[in-house]
């Protein structure tokens, strides 16, 4: 190419669409289908349950940048010291989530996307993988609907709700209360075929479709609202 067109001429057409593409800072480009869906909006509320890093992994920072404002979970320490950080304008918490307010065991590996509360998950990426778990820790969790309650105020729309927690994404749906909470989109995790089909179940009762999907993630949009 570069016979025809001058090294100049070439190095603006690289610089001119790379100023045009959309920089993605989601695992999958989740954020993207979101900004898709969301074409127009300055502003909205978004839930990221799971939310492991301000910036890295994250379906919600996109949308932070765009002026957009939210609620970031996650029962990582150091998670949560980033999000005050860089995210100042969020309501970060240092909280599990699950379906019965109890404690879990937490599993820390040297990939903290890994970490998780399931142990028969976290067994098995150290069986086949080449990850390192690196401890161990017992730490509260709560359903959603009772964090909501506590932070949200009242009458507040949920754009969209962003559920990422490695194995436990169908106890975080099952402790959201769906008559008050209801976001226009729900991301979920389903990491294997029975945990997609158990969560779309549970999500068609609750008068949720499927719209899209990435490798691991599902895209549900409310089919109550017009």
């Amino acid at each position: 190419m570069r016979k025809f067109f001058p090294s100049k001429f070439l190095d603006l057409f690289d610089i001119y669409f790379e100023t045009m593409a959309m920089k993605s800072y989601s695992q999958e480009g989740e954020d993207l289908i979101l900004r898709r869906v969301f074409d127009g909006r300055d502003c909205g509320v978004y839930v990221d349950v799971g939310a492991h890093h301000p910036v890295r992994f994250s379906n919600s920072y996109l949308f932070y940048k765009r002026g957009w404002r939210g609620i970031c979970i996650d029962p990582s320490h150091v998670a949560i010291a980033w999000f005050k950080k860089i995210r100042p304008k969020d309501i970060a918490l240092e909280v599990g989530v699950s379906d019965e307010e109890s404690e879990l065991t937490y599993h820390m590996f040297d990939e903290p996307a890994l970490n998780t509360f399931s142990e028969s998950l976290a067994d098995q990426r150290v069986k086949t993988t080449a990850y390192k778990r690196i401890g161990t820790r017992s730490v509260p969790v709560r359903p959603l609907k009772k964090i909501l309650d506590e932070v949200l105020l009242p009458g507040t729309e949920i754009d969209f709700m962003t559920i990422d927690v490695e194995g436990l994404d169908y106890q975080v749906l099952a402790s959201n209360d769906w008559g008050k909470y209801r976001p226009r989109i729900v991301l979920a995790e389903a990491l294997d075929d029975a945990a997609g089909e158990r969560i779309r179940d549970f999500m068609a009762k609750h008068h949720y479709k499927v719209i899209a999907r990435t490798f691991n993630t599902e895209f549900y949009e409310d089919g109550l609202k017009p």
